[in-house]
């Protein structure tokens, strides 16, 4: 009795923590939460919509737990395999909520890695900051995952936001179709209106100006009707707010109206090749979009180390994903960069992954365009800020002009 009393002592005077499946925390990292990790293992959780109506998005799990799976077959992350939980959410928020309470209290991760969608991130967002488990690199731009960070520390975005990808478009038109006229496709849900908004906002005090709107639901059958309303217009733009599905949708109906011959500038969630092969790619060439990854089917990068690790890791971990998929490479550089800090980490707890995630300085991603790199700080919780245009020519995407560091205007 003696000799327990001594230990609880001795627990107590070193602040010393220890969790089911966890790390042990003395010295300067006492009295922090080690939940989900230990000396050989990360557990970490992802919720996706692996069914629904954005099921495409599956693909970036896929990317992700490849990547994850490649670092586990080198030893892992200082010596850690990591554990990386996949849960379905089809795409709707209560549910998303309902799983990130699983996979924090019963599976006990470590940390969620990428919720997917803003809605679900959203709504996962208030139980993560209340359980104090790290929410990183959420697959969603909204802004408020940069612009709420001291409010809101346990979440961090990672793609640029969808205001800064709405500038650039407003920026491209206002400089090479400075009187357009502009009908846009959106989704009405977080997702569509914030960059809706981002654009009506860029494209102030120029001659730039949108002439027709039509959004539609995620339930939706389809958005031809939309797109029916929008060419009534007249446009020279079509911006097509989408995800991977409509987008399909909406650029088949684009093409398939002879009369109506807009250029078609499409979101970046939605442009993978994946989207546009179905269409037809000689129904699809001009179309433009901005993005921030290198395209592993382009010659430019045949011989790139980063590429070549990508494919020989695809075709071991996830065959069935299609390399192309902008979705796949988007995981796995997301699961890159989630590894990298991991490294950084001062301590093995959820506190010290917080703050690593909130002090990237310059960090370089094999699958990242060059000349842009992952960088946050205080009040910056966007580790991504930068993007270049790229249009649709034969079958891949052609990168054009320069890297537009979004923060500039």
């Amino acid at each position: 009795m003696r000799r327990v009393l001594l230990v609880l002592m001795l627990l107590l005077v070193t602040g010393c923590r220890t969790d089911d499946g966890g790390a042990v925390l003395t010295g300067e990292c006492a009295g922090q939460d080690g939940t989900g990790i230990g000396a050989d293992h990360v557990k970490v959780g992802g919720i996706y919509p692996l069914s629904g109506p954005a099921s495409a998005y599956a693909a970036v799990a896929q990317g992700a737990g490849a990547y994850f799976a490649h670092v586990n077959r080198h030893g892992g992350v200082d010596g850690r395999r990591v554990d990386f939980l996949v849960r379905d959410d089809a795409y709707e928020p209560a549910r998303a909520v309902e799983e990130a309470r699983r996979l924090v209290l019963h599976e006990r991760v470590f940390a969620l890695f990428q919720t997917l969608g803003t809605p679900s991130t959203a709504a996962v967002r208030e139980f993560a900051h209340r359980w104090k488990v790290p929410q990183v690199f959420v697959a969603t731009g909204a802004a408020a995952w940069g612009a709420e960070t001291a409010r809101r520390p346990w979440t961090i975005g990672f793609q640029p936001s969808y205001v800064a990808e709405a500038r650039v478009y407003a920026r491209y038109l206002a400089e090479e179709v400075p009187h357009a006229r502009v009908a846009v496709l959106y989704q009405n849900d977080d997702f569509g209106h914030e960059l809706l908004d981002g654009f009506r906002r860029a494209i102030e005090g120029t001659s730039v100006r949108i002439v027709a709107e039509r959004g539609y639901e995620v339930t939706d059958p389809g958005v031809q009707g939309q797109l029916a309303n929008l060419a009534a217009s007249k446009a020279d733009v079509l911006l097509d707010v989408s995800t991977p599905k409509f987008a399909a949708q909406a650029l088949a109906a684009d093409a398939a109206m002879t009369g109506w011959n807009p250029l078609h500038i499409l979101n970046g969630v939605a442009a993978s090749p994946a989207v546009l092969k179905p269409v037809g790619y000689d129904k699809v060439q001009g179309v433009i979009t901005a993005g921030f990854q290198k395209d592993p089917a382009a010659p430019e990068w045949a011989d790139d180390p980063a590429v070549r690790t990508y494919l020989t890791a695809l075709e071991r971990y996830a065959p069935e994903a299609d390399p192309g998929s902008q979705q796949v490479v988007f995981g796995w550089m997301a699961a890159e960069a989630f590894v990298k800090t991991l490294r950084s980490m001062r301590c093995p707890s959820r506190e010290a992954l917080r703050a690593a995630a909130h002090r990237l300085d310059d960090v370089r991603l094999g699958m990242l365009l060059p000349g842009i790199t992952l960088s946050t700080g205080p009040g910056d919780a966007f580790p991504i800020e930068a993007e270049q245009l790229s249009r649709f020519e034969g079958e891949r995407w052609v990168p054009f002009g320069r890297v537009i560091d979004t923060r500039a205007g």
